[in-house]
């Protein structure tokens, strides 16, 4: 009888512990982790106004906490994108949250349209295709989305963020958590947000890197916000002896380079860093500059962007390919493109029209085209509802990161959207692009933020 309190005490701490399930996990692997995680399957409507209809099946991902007593509110990591899955994104990351994971089970879900949560793929360009067909200007082809719009077994007008935050809530509930702390990157912050907006009761903090709040229009501020980062990078260069003393007069180099390039294509002949095999191919000044602007989002990358654009001035454009080959193979396997524009043709492009896009890119190297190919491709893509624009409000704790070299989502964004959070915090991040989490002391920062879920 004395064993009896001390049985119930151990029987109420592990119910406290261990969440009531309703998805039935079993073992699975991650890619770019070594982590053990649990995955399962939570079925939803399509439409959530008709049921009965068209269902997706979410899929789910847990990477239980080490402790045996975890904290009872687990972490969910959200993808950016739009159109990345977390589950084939995420894992590399996870390394930078090795001290939360001792406490904490990590939550990874495919949102619908993206991963094996009925996705919205469409290729630009096929499996093998030769690296001249991989350098073109027009990657957004219309008639490539026309294609994949009539191949799919779903309704575009339903993969929005409003509804997979609802997605997102339900597998919360399903896995028995009364509370959460959410960690998005990139278009991960936005959906992290309107989880705030919708279903603010059940989220305890959050992390946003690299801020997209919904002001931020995708991809009207392409230009601008890449002209930025590469004006911070020319100004590095010139202040750094070395890089100016390597790379002369680079700012002038490339506004030659791009106007030459603006009357003439380059040809070149060169090796497909994929495959090895010899090519010819043709670089315009649209390619040079989207492929660039690729480059700046990594700072591994961005830090070759002297050497590309002097080697290129030159007339060698086999480091520019070598650089922007990679990386497009890389963005073209992990994205679905079809959730990406639902996404973008319902939340950011609605009103939008080729005047304001022309504006905005005026004076950029960038300039508007990959923006007006998307606008083309929104006049036929079927929109969802379009979701309200003003800035999101919430009492929550959030840390806001910013990379100060960060092309898509610099720090004024993340500026903007903490005029609305009064408790919240921004730290910006020297020489970093786009995803601080993984830099320096930041995951230090991250694990105490969450921990105790205070700013203090």
């Amino acid at each position: 009888m004395r064993l009896l309190p001390v049985l119930l005490l151990t029987a109420c701490w592990q119910s406290a512990a261990t969440p009531q399930r309703r998805i039935s996990l079993s073992s699975c692997r991650l890619k770019g982790t070594g982590l053990q995680a649990q995955c399962g399957k939570l079925r939803v409507p399509e439409d959530r106004a008709h049921p009965e209809k068209r269902q997706i099946e979410l899929r789910i991902a847990v990477v239980p906490a080490l402790a045996r007593a975890p904290a009872a509110d687990a972490l969910f990591l959200l993808a950016g994108g739009p159109g990345q899955a977390a589950t084939e994104v995420i894992g590399p990351l996870l390394g930078a949250f090795e001290r939360l994971h001792r406490t904490r089970d990590m939550v990874l879900v495919d949102q619908r349209g993206t991963g094996s949560s009925r996705p919205l793929r469409c290729d630009l360009n096929a499996p093998g295709a030769p690296l001249a067909e991989r350098l073109r200007a027009d990657a957004l082809a219309e008639e490539k989305f026309r294609k994949c719009l009539a191949d799919y077994d779903a309704d575009p007008r339903f993969y929005t963020t409003s509804i997979a935050m609802q997605d997102l809530d339900e597998v919360r509930d399903a896995l028995g958590y009364d509370q959460i702390d959410l960690w998005g990157g990139s278009y991960g912050t936005r959906a992290a947000l309107v989880y705030l907006r919708e279903h603010g009761q059940h989220a305890r903090a959050a992390v946003l890197d690299g801020v997209a709040p919904p002001s931020l229009k995708l991809p009207v501020t392409f230009a601008r916000d890449a002209q930025r980062s590469m004006d911070l990078l020319f100004a590095h260069c010139a202040a750094e002896k070395s890089c100016s003393t390597a790379f002369p007069n680079l700012q002038a180099r490339f506004e030659s380079l791009l106007a030459g390039l603006s009357k003439r294509p380059a040809r070149a002949h060169v090796a497909d860093p994929l495959t090895g095999v010899p090519a010819d191919v043709e670089i315009s000044r649209d390619v040079f500059a989207a492929g660039l602007r690729g480059v700046l989002y990594q700072q591994d990358f961005a830090s070759l962007a002297p050497l590309i654009i002097d080697r290129a001035a030159r007339g060698d454009f086999a480091p520019f390919v070598a650089a922007t080959a990679g990386l497009d193979q890389g963005f073209s396997r992990t994205m679905s493109f079809g959730m990406m524009l639902s996404v973008i043709c319902s939340e950011d492009l609605t009103g939008t029209t080729g005047q304001e896009i022309d504006d905005a890119a005026k004076g950029t190297f960038l300039g508007p085209r990959l923006a007006r190919e998307f606008l083309k491709t929104c006049a036929f893509w079927p929109r969802g509802r379009a979701p309200p624009r003003e800035a999101i409000k919430s009492d929550k704790p959030v840390l806001l990161l910013s990379g100060e070299l960060d092309p898509v989502t610099p720090p004024r964004w993340a500026d903007e959207a903490r005029a609305t959070l009064p408790n919240s915090a921004h730290f910006v991040v020297p020489g970093v692009g786009h995803g601080a989490s993984a830099e320096g002391c930041v995951p230090q920062l991250i694990e105490r933020f969450i921990t105790d879920g205070s700013l203090q």
